[in-house]
């Protein structure tokens, strides 16, 4: 399939849904220009999926449309779409299994330009391709080239070093650590567009280190992607923390419903509830706790798996983690480490890394048991599949602590009220 022509011959309908399963490249500006033209829908389908992954996705978006290596066709069995739908896009699925979520034209067009202004980006300059194409990150680089007309510049994802004339790139924090190791200097971006997930202050105090500028971003692909810049609502994008401190967003970014016919799943007053705890600084600014679902409470404590990995982290026999709950007949929940050693001849002990993080953290946050893992479960954004790692690590080696020790008890106030969360 030629990339100059990628839908050579073909017509594309209003309403059409266009399935595309290429790898990131410049045919996709192509098919996004032809879609966005023809007032059809772009379904992105991650080229790397398996095929029983790939066919699900399939049918559960209904494209009328299919691209890939193999050039384009038209499926009788597709259903179009209303042809406000500019994107259907599929969630992280790091919680579960993906969405398909409606986008409409006008909230793409709100969060490119919001974007845009808000980096004060002009049409020159040009933007760093090099995440995937399948997920609203990588989707929202490509369309700052259609509709910002700014020049792409097509990468890989390892491929970060700065290249004149293109100021902007949007990564995920994975990338960003393997730079650094790697000795790449970013000084070269007027800004790197973080996302996919919290970033540790150990990795922004290497970066300021670096001299460079980061911007940490804050969405969902229901908000269509990153709306919060440093804490900090784009223009238009409001920000406010509901009923047990979820965090909430309104304004003209949000989806207009599922490709299942669901509803979009907005409050009364319309903000769309995301599912994460947050506060707002005395500045306003706001401060992403975690998921609500991840929240550990053990002892009438809450502990927050993301604190717990960065403490982790930070000690020199720990090359990964993830934390999580399991149930406690004495504590409700006790905290667990599932840990990947930098050396697996001298892995670390629990009573050491239970040392490390109370001196962090406090005792209470400390894990009482640890799991020694080879790898950890990640979607393609480096996000931890926290809903696959009971399976993942079933029945592994490790240790625990007596949970009858009677050794670090925690509060019992109103913290450790609210144990079942809301979904959004």
């Amino acid at each position: 399939m030629s990339a100059a022509t990628p839908l050579a011959g073909l017509r594309l309908r209003r309403g059409d849904v266009v399935a595309v399963a290429l790898p990131p490249g410049e045919p996709w500006l192509g098919i996004a220009s032809a879609a966005w033209a023809a007032e059809a829908s772009l379904l992105p389908v991650d080229h790397r999926l398996p095929g029983p992954a790939a066919q699900s996705l399939l049918e559960g978006g209904q494209p009328t449309v299919l691209v890939s290596g193999e050039g384009w066709r038209r499926l009788a069995s597709g259903r179009p779409a209303d042809p406000e739908v500019a994107l259907i896009v599929p969630t992280s699925g790091s919680s579960g299994r993906p969405r398909l979520v409606e986008l409409p034209r006008t909230a793409v067009e709100a969060a490119v330009t919001s974007s845009l202004r808000a980096l004060a980006a002009e049409a020159r300059d040009g933007w760093v391709s090099c995440l995937p194409l399948a997920h609203i990150g990588g989707l929202l680089v490509l369309l700052r080239g259609l509709l910002g007309v700014a020049p792409l510049l097509f990468r890989g994802p390892g491929e970060l070093e700065p290249v004149a004339g293109f100021p902007f790139i949007s990564v995920v924090p994975t990338q960003l650590v393997r730079a650094l190791d790697a000795g790449v200097d970013l000084r070269g971006y007027r800004a790197l567009l973080v996302g996919g997930g919290g970033m540790e202050d150990a990795v922004r105090s290497r970066l300021a280190a670096a001299g460079a500028l980061c911007v940490v971003t804050y969405g969902l692909t229901q908000s269509c992607g990153g709306v919060v810049y440093d804490g900090t609502p784009l223009p238009g994008v409001s920000v406010r923390i509901g009923h047990v401190g979820e965090i909430q967003l309104g304004g003209p970014t949000l989806l207009r419903g599922y490709r299942d016919g669901s509803a979009a799943g907005l409050t009364a007053d319309g903000w769309l509830p995301t599912g994460d705890a947050g506060r707002l600084d005395a500045d306003g600014r706001l401060q992403v706790l975690g998921r609500l679902d991840d929240l550990i409470v053990t002892g009438g404590e809450n502990v927050w798996p993301g604190d717990v990995e960065a403490a982790l982290r930070s000690h020199p026999a720990v090359a990964d983690c993830a934390v999580f709950g399991r149930p406690d007949p004495t504590w409700g929940q006790r905290v667990v480490a599932a840990v990947v050693p930098r050396d697996r001849g001298v892995p670390p002990t629990l009573e050491v890394l239970r040392d490390h993080v109370g001196a962090l953290l406090g005792r209470h946050q400390a894990p009482r048991e640890l799991v020694l893992v080879e790898s950890l479960p990640r979607t393609a954004l480096g996000k931890v599949r926290r809903e696959g790692l009971p399976h993942h690590l079933q029945d592994p080696p490790g240790e625990a602590e007596d949970a009858r020790d009677g050794g670090d008890t925690g509060g019992t106030g109103a913290a450790g009220q609210g144990r079942d969360r809301p979904r959004p």
